[in-house]
């Protein structure tokens, strides 16, 4: 199966000849690599250039934004930029972040479970980040969630879902639009991924309030939305984000913000996320 990766990247001269080193390492090499040098201010673009020079299947684009750093409408916009460079002639299509160490096998184990069944629409590994000199499980989701660092989807499966949003909580609408479609959703234990810069680290109060704008669009409703932010809250380990998340939900339910999906979709969302949640209760 061929694989294209799209990786948007900002300032991640530090960062991403980890990543690049790691996807040439790959048993299962890519077909076409795509970076995109969102506005950086450092020298991302050259150390892309230097891994292109030996590996032609790696291309950089060069993209101008504004460098407040909003979660998901920039880096999926970013996404957009490289995908459009890229021809159809692809099986899967993955989207990554630019800090992050792959296992050599990463890819060749994805592409397995793609293999093993053709109703497997999207599948991952896990995120780890280093505290106090061990790598540990970047716990900030259930086990049945692909993070938004490490995305690949089967060709049919991306384009029947619409491809990305661009919006925070794309990483989320596009699995529950892949069980509205009957894809299956595959995550791997045994795929340990580094990644070497925390989940928000940058991100700033907007950016919280844009948390439970993203509840809101998903068409979540008021109560799965208080549930689902104290569970986030507490698995960041800042509680009072709770407080945060849920101004950001009222504010765009008293705007009339438009959802990210139809009437229908949207309760097909809270009948499934009702049903995860009785499952972890009884």
């Amino acid at each position: 199966m061929k694989y294209y990766i799209v990786i948007p990247s900002y300032n991640e001269e530090a960062l991403i000849g980890l990543t690049l080193q790691s996807l040439i390492s790959q048993t299962v090499l890519p077909s076409k690599i795509v970076v995109v040098n969102d506005n950086s201010t450092d020298r991302t673009a050259d150390v892309v250039l230097a891994f292109a020079k030996n590996n032609p299947y790696i291309s950089l684009v060069n993209k101008s934004s504004e460098n407040i750093h909003l979660p998901g409408s920039k880096v999926i916009q970013a996404f957009e930029k490289g995908f459009e460079t890229l021809d159809d002639n692809y099986d899967l299509i993955v989207k990554i972040d630019a800090d992050l160490i792959f296992p050599s096998n990463y890819f060749e184990t994805i592409i397995k479970h793609f293999q093993s069944d053709e109703r497997i629409g999207m599948v991952g590994g896990f995120c780890y980040i280093e505290k106090n000199g061990e790598w540990i499980l970047e716990n900030l989701t259930d086990k049945d969630h692909i993070r938004g660092a490490l995305k690949a989807y089967r060709k049919e499966t991306f384009k029947q879902i619409g491809g990305l949003k661009p919006a925070m909580g794309w990483d989320t609408v596009d699995e529950l639009l892949c069980k509205f479609y009957n894809w299956k959703v595959v995550t791997d234990e045994s795929l340990h991924v580094k990644h070497l810069k925390p989940t928000g680290a940058s991100y700033n109060k907007a950016a919280r309030y844009k948390q439970g704008e993203a509840f809101y669009s998903l068409g979540y409703g008021f109560i799965i939305t208080a549930i689902s932010s104290l569970k986030l809250a507490m698995r960041k380990g800042r509680p009072l984000l709770f407080i945060d998340y849920m101004m950001g939900f009222l504010k765009a339910k008293s705007s009339g913000k438009p959802l990210f999906v139809t009437a229908e979709q949207a309760k097909f969302f809270r009948n499934y996320r009702w049903k995860k949640m009785k499952e972890k209760l009884f």
